[in-house]
């Protein structure tokens, strides 16, 4: 297969590192296949492997990529997360619907704007 294998909208609940307060959104999982295509549902664990710690978004959109850059080695891989912060709605400014975005990408996702702007219009 030659082209993005994705995996779109996976729930997923974690907890902030700062607050321990949950972190509840979506995440979209994306690669490019080299040599090895894998199951849907192993890109879903992946998500849910580093869900469970008590972490920040930014490092969790991190380590699902080096993870699956690792395990795969593809020719580039592409994560996209979208989460509403609890810490957010439930103290400090008490704003609720307020989500925030994090992505990141490796290999040709990096090395390519439109790959890269092609998967944000999948994820979007």
């Amino acid at each position: 297969y030659d082209d993005i294998v994705l995996l779109k909208n996976i729930n997923f609940e974690s907890h902030c590192e700062h607050h321990m307060v949950p972190i509840i959104g979506k995440a979209s999982i994306g690669y490019y296949p080299n040599k090895r295509v894998v199951g849907i549902s192993k890109l879903a664990r992946v998500l849910d492997v580093f869900a469970k710690r008590l972490q920040t978004q930014e490092t969790m959109t991190a380590q699902i990529l080096n993870c699956i850059d690792k395990a795969l080695l593809p020719k580039g891989t592409a994560v996209f997360i979208d989460a509403e912060h609890h810490c957010m709605s439930t103290r400090g400014v008490l704003k609720n619907d307020v989500t925030m975005t994090t992505n990141q990408f490796s290999g040709c996702f990096l090395e390519d704007v439109n790959l890269q702007d092609r998967f944000l219009k999948m994820v979007t």
